[in-house]
Parts: C-alpha cells; sequence; structure tokens
C-alpha cells in the first residue's frame, strides 16, 4: 500500500532522512521505532505532505505522492494522527469527530463511521456531548484517533499513540488499535514504547539517526539480543494476551 525509496527530507536545508527505504503492505500493522530525535516524525510528515520530499520517491496505493498536496493525500485514503492530540476543546466530542469527515459528502457513510468509531471507543460515546477540553488525556487519545478514522482512511498513520499516557490506558489504546487494523484499516504506527508497538507489529523498522538500522518481522525483532538489550523489558507474553482479548 505504501513504498518509499531512497526517500530523503527534512527542515529547510537540514537534511533529517538519509535513503529511507520502506513498504507496508496492505491489511498489515507496520511499526516504525526509535529514541528522541531519530527521524520517526519527520518520515510521517514527509509521507503525509507535511515536509516536502528532498529526493527519492513515495507512492500509496499504486499512486505516486510525491508532488501532491496533504490534502490530495488525504482524499486517497492516507490519513495522519498527530503526536500533539489536537482535539478543539470547546468543540464537543460529537463535533470533532464529524469534523474529521470534512472532504466527504456522503452523509449516510459518514453517519455509519461515526457508529463504527463508537464501537471502537465506547467512552466516547457516552461522551459525545461533553466538551472535548473536559476528557482525560486517554479520552483524548481515543478523540482524535475516532476522528482520523471519519475520513475513512486506507491506511492510518499513527504518530506516539502511547505518548504521555498511563500504562493502563496505553494497554486499552494499543487493543483498540489492533481492533481497528482487523476491520480492514492498514497502520503505520511510530513509536517510542518498543515493546508494546512490537507485540501488535507484524513487521517493524528501527530508525536511528535518519537511517533504518534494522528491519524484520515483529516477532522476530522482539527476540533480537540487541532490541532486546536496548528496548526491551518486562512480560511480552502477557502483554500480547491482553492486546488480542
Amino acid at each position: 500500500m505504501l513504498e518509499l525509496k531512497n526517500v530523503h527530507a527534512g527542515y529547510g536545508k537540514l537534511k533529517i532522512l538519509r535513503g529511507i527505504d520502506m513498504t507496508v503492505e496492505r491489511g498489515s500493522i507496520v511499526a516504525l521505532l526509535g529514541g528522541n530525535g531519530t527521524g520517526k516524525s519527520t518520515l510521517l510528515k514527509t509521507v503525509s505532505g507535511l515536509l516536502p520530499l528532498m529526493e527519492g520517491s513515495m507512492t500509496f496505493d499504486g499512486v505516486d505522492i510525491g508532488a501532491l498536496k496533504p490534502h490530495e493525500r488525504m482524499r486517497l485514503g492516507l490519513v495522519q494522527v498527530t503526536q500533539s492530540k489536537e482535539a478543539y476543546p470547546a468543540m464537543t466530542v460529537e463535533e470533532n469527530l464529524v469534523l474529521g469527515a470534512y472532504t466527504r459528502n456522503d452523509r449516510v457513510g459518514t453517519l455509519a463511521d461515526l457508529e463504527k468509531v463508537y464501537d471502537f471507543f465506547p467512552v466516547l460515546r457516552e461522551r459525545r456531548k461533553q466538551l472535548s477540553g473536559t476528557l482525560s488525556g486517554g479520552e483524548v487519545q481515543m478523540l482524535v484517533i475516532g476522528r482520523g478514522l471519519m475520513a475513512n482512511p486506507k491506511m492510518l498513520m499513527l504518530d506516539e499513540p502511547s505518548a504521555a499516557l498511563a500504562p493502563k490506558v496505553v494497554l486499552e489504546i494499543f487493543a483498540n488499535i489492533n481492533k481497528i487494523a482487523k476491520s480492514g484499516v492498514t497502520i503505520l504506527v511510530v513509536e517510542q514504547n518498543v515493546r508494546m508497538a512490537l507485540i501488535l507489529a507484524q513487521y517493524g523498522y528501527i530508525i536511528r539517526d535518519g537511517i533504518i538500522m534494522m528491519e524484520g518481522e515483529a516477532k522476530k525483532l522482539i527476540s533480537d539480543p540487541a532490541v532486546k538489550e536496548s528496548f526491551l523489558g518486562g512480560s511480552v507474553a502477557n502483554t500480547s494476551k491482553k492486546l488480542n482479548a
């Protein structure tokens, strides 16, 4: 669904990404992993069109998107949920969700997708008339993911969905991401929580200094001694059972 070849990108003359090759297969969950300042968010911004492509090529669902504007990429079904958890605090939960469908003109489909979002996140149904500024951090994360789903994406890119959330809430968020993927939405998730992301994903890429340092099937990466030493801790088996509960 998404293919990057020799992608270089950055900010102004400052190059952050240096020759990224990456593939996201249709219907999969792929994790892009690494620490702060490694190029993860830069890559998502480049794919979504918020940063210009300096060199290389990007195709989405068979279409060359390298020169397309962000809204044009979104209309193709490529949707990003940013790390900043930007909900409009003076608008209700439902108003925020409906805003995610602003490029759509299929009212019946939009209402059906709203119900799907409420099925994924029942707490949003309970809070649908509540101002989003009164929500907890975890509820806001659910809201912005739900708003992304309202754009009817083929692929959803999630930037640090676990950031600044309590461990119990992180587990709930990731379990819901798993359900969304099973519904047919392809997922690219950028994370610092390497253990959780590799349990969730089928394939993973580890980025450092704007270069892919390691890639492979998630189940192999999670047992790789170098990955274990650098990133992992705790019980993988117990977390996996909870994600699929």
